[in-house]
């Protein structure tokens, strides 16, 4: 997405209100919606991308497999699947997982104010991806991403972080296929 791309603005209830430009959206702190993905393998570690430096916004941390935004009548879970495969060159089955709000400021002086549909999937094969988007990536076990998210809480993104924080038992038990 480039950053004049539109997001849908939403109301509390998720319902959409209308569109802004992404950057204008993060600049204001206007809500919209938007998507994240988390992917897990065989042995129930997480994927994790290292955002490229030249983000507009949070660039350089860690965070979950693919984090975006909807495009103006595109549904979630078409969104969720469309960028997974644009920002980390693989596709695999998506399952709905949490819907999450948070609003809060990121670096650049840009505020989150999302209401993000949450999907997870599986994936063992390749990994492929766009380097304008990815500048790293890993496969790490849960015990071991928390204990370095805990030691280096600045290294992730805000998000990613709440995440964790809202939902972290639930997605222990995810990775384990439960």
């Amino acid at each position: 997405m480039a950053d004049t791309d539109p997001v849908i603005l939403v109301d509390a209830d998720d319902v959409a209100i209308g569109t802004a430009d992404k950057l204008d959206a993060h600049k204001r702190g206007l809500r919209h919606r938007a998507i994240s993905v988390l992917v897990r393998n065989a042995n129930g570690e997480f994927l994790l991308q290292q955002r490229n430096p030249a983000k507009y916004h949070s660039g350089g941390l860690w965070t979950n497999a693919c984090c975006s935004h909807p495009l103006p009548d595109e549904n979630t879970d078409n969104a969720a699947l469309r960028r997974l495969s644009q920002e980390m060159g693989f596709s695999c089955t998506l399952e709905p997982l949490f819907v999450y709000h948070y609003n809060d400021p990121v670096p650049g002086g840009l505020i989150e104010n999302e209401i993000v549909h949450v999907y997870g999937g599986r994936h063992d094969g390749a990994i492929k991806p766009d380097p304008a988007e990815v500048s790293e990536f890993k496969w790490v076990r849960y015990a071991d991403m928390i204990a370095d998210m805990r030691a280096r809480p600045e290294a992730y993104t805000v998000w990613f972080r709440r995440y964790i924080d809202t939902h972290g038992e639930m997605l222990a038990r995810w990775l384990k296929g439960q």
